[in-house]
């Protein structure tokens, strides 16, 4: 099962679709439905929901997450983002669900390194995408039949919500084709000197 609220997901969704019997769903798990169908592994990319308590632990360690930050960098929303904002590493995660925000343990990662004079937050998103892509289906074969071992996340790292991006966002102005380097320049300015500042 591939969990996704993105049409970004549909290129893996036609690569599993071509090896398994992979259902696609973008609504609010229930724990009744996953009874029903009893998936053997259920993904979640670019999942807009929470999966419940009751469901992971039905699942028991069968639910994986590809979060495009090098965990336990950037947990949370717009990850990419953040990663040039508060300057830590980033790369891609495969790790499993738990009851934390991203916060479960690692089963594969990959870091990965941009140039911030040539590149834009959204050259650095569709290329973390692929990257995650391409590790997930590089590692599939392990992953379905669970020969993988997987390790706790190391350290404290950090954790963004949607409000903190709306509030950065609101303060200063972005164009996502923007070179990344042009924009922190501009965010520096406002950090410290306290004003709004348009593009």
């Amino acid at each position: 099962m591939l969990l996704t609220n993105n049409s970004n997901a549909l290129g893996l969704y036609y690569w599993l679709q071509s090896r398994c019997e992979v259902y696609l769903y973008s609504e609010r798990l229930e724990l009744s439905w996953i009874r029903k169908l009893h998936p053997e592994i259920i993904v979640s990319y670019n999942y807009r929901y929470i999966v419940s308590k009751d469901i992971i632990k039905y699942m028991n360690g069968k639910i994986i997450n590809l979060h495009i930050s090098y965990l336990p960098w950037n947990r949370g929303s717009s990850p990419n983002f953040w990663s040039f904002i508060d300057n830590t590493p980033k790369g891609v995660t495969i790790h499993q669900i738990d009851v934390g925000l991203d916060t479960g343990k690692i089963l594969y990662q990959k870091q990965c390194y941009f140039n911030e004079k040539t590149e834009s937050f959204s050259s650095t998103y569709q290329k973390l995408n692929e990257e995650i892509v391409e590790l997930f289906e590089e590692k599939w074969d392990e992953i379905r039949s669970g020969k993988y071992e997987c390790y706790e996340q190391i350290g404290v790292g950090s954790c963004h919500s949607k409000k903190e991006f709306e509030l950065l966002r609101s303060r200063i102005d972005f164009d996502w084709d923007e070179k990344i380097a042009e924009f922190l320049t501009r965010y520096q300015n406002v950090k410290h000197t306290g004003t709004q500042c348009a593009k």
